[in-house]
């Protein structure tokens, strides 16, 4: 896995298709799709690491959300054609109280300028051609928000918010509690699933780099179901696992649906091998690699 830092302008797709092809990789996949106006962390999964890409789309997020105030726009953010504009008169502890309020589950509808689909087609291309999709609400979680900034009219927002949230909404949501009315004109993932963007790669560095640099600067697989309880197997039971088998294991109780599980792959080092599920002293594979790597 690569923590990459997503430039301006590019979609989540085009910077996975780039930093494959700098990796000379076969299979590759993004984690979460970051607008173009976007920036910021965006982990890419390349090989065997598509696996367990699922478990980081579901993961909470943390946000830079820069907002204008005083005016909405028909995408929410900036790219969007003018709606109407209001004088803004906010004082901070209006803003505070009005971004309070957001804290804690709430119901967010989806943007209509959004990759989400409808008979197939992402709603974007049917708000382009000016056709609106009623969209339901759905419940997210907004676990805090702190503001960073606040000069009368730009705000900046530290958002962590679980996965679905729409900041563009949020800051829509905002703009209309307040009076006043609000774009986005800003956004910048910070954190998701426990990575940090200080530790992401931009794609100046990333291009400057040979292959072997590049290589090196990959996170192994089981980084990203690290927050797994892991259990180690002897050469046996290693044996019967990635065959597909069920193996016991006296050695941990209870029931547990996912485990990190490493074995004897007569390295120096135990191997990851991928998921299992624990039932009745039972091990059960539930996702393994295709390629067994050692860790």
């Amino acid at each position: 896995m690569l923590l990459f830092d997503k430039p301006y302008g590019v979609s989540s797709n085009q910077a996975l298709q780039k930093c494959k092809w700098l990796l000379q990789a076969e299979k590759g996949g993004h984690t979460g799709v970051l607008d173009p106006l976007a920036t910021g962390l965006l982990p890419l999964c390349f090989g065997d690491a598509t696996k367990f890409a699922q478990r980081m789309l579901d993961a909470d997020k943390r946000y830079t959300a820069t907002l204008k105030l005083g005016s909405t726009t028909t995408t929410g953010d900036m790219e969007g054609e003018v709606l109407s504009t209001c004088p803004v008169q906010v004082a901070r502890y209006d803003l505070d109280a009005a971004v309070q309020h957001f804290i804690g589950e709430y119901d967010q509808v989806p943007p209509m300028y959004s990759a989400l689909k409808h008979e197939g087609k992402p709603l974007y291309e049917y708000a382009r051609a000016g056709i609106t999709i009623p969209r339901e609400a759905r419940r997210i979680t907004i676990y805090a928000i702190e503001v960073l900034s606040f000069d009368g009219e730009t705000v900046v927002l530290d958002v962590r918010c679980s996965k679905g949230t729409y900041i563009r909404t949020l800051s829509e949501d905002i703009g209309e509690r307040l009076g006043c009315g609000a774009h986005l004109t800003g956004l910048r993932r910070t954190a998701t699933a426990g990575f940090r963007l200080e530790n992401a790669l931009s794609l100046a560095d990333f291009e400057a780099m040979e292959l072997g640099g590049r290589d090196a600067c990959l996170l192994p697989v089981d980084s990203l179901v690290a927050d797994l309880p892991a259990v180690t197997l002897d050469a046996t039971d290693t044996n019967k696992l990635t065959h597909g088998l069920s193996v016991r294991f006296p050695a941990k109780d209870g029931i547990i649906e996912s485990l990190r599980v490493y074995g004897d792959m007569s390295g120096d080092k135990p191997s990851f091998l991928g998921l299992a599920a624990l039932a009745d002293h039972v091990l059960y594979p539930r996702r393994l690699l295709s390629t067994v790597v050692h860790s």
